[in-house]
């Protein structure tokens, strides 16, 4: 559970570090850069933990695919860009390609590591 919180905090991190290089791009301030750097490496370096129990293929499809899915929803909301058919589709692909992700990767069962000696 501690590592799929990992997750969610690198995919929340991702959201506010993308939003913000917009941000910083329609305003003329250095904040929303500094705002972008700082988040986009938070958000990797929770990812970069998360990894070390959830299958990569999964981590990256959700940091990504729910990234892309919140910051093109919060982009139409923030900074008034159009969302078309086109777009929705996209996104309900991107969704139905996540959730193959998640639910063709199996859970492999560790198993214990012999110890192999080499005879003299």
């Amino acid at each position: 559970m501690f590592y799929w919180i990992l997750l969610s905090l690198a995919i929340v991190a991702e959201i506010i570090g993308t939003l913000s290089m917009k941000w910083a791009a329609v305003s003329n301030g250095s904040t929303g850069f500094i705002l972008m750097l700082v988040m986009i490496a938070i958000s990797y370096i929770f990812l970069a933990f998360a990894v070390k129990k959830i299958a990569l293929g999964v981590a990256y499809a959700l940091w990504e695919g729910i990234g892309i899915l919140l910051i093109t929803l919060f982009s139409v909301m923030l900074f008034g860009e159009s969302l078309s058919a086109m777009k929705i589709a996209g996104l309900v692909t991107l969704v139905a390609g996540i959730v193959l992700i998640k639910s063709g990767t199996r859970k492999v069962k560790s198993q214990p590591v012999e110890a192999h000696h080499a005879t003299v």
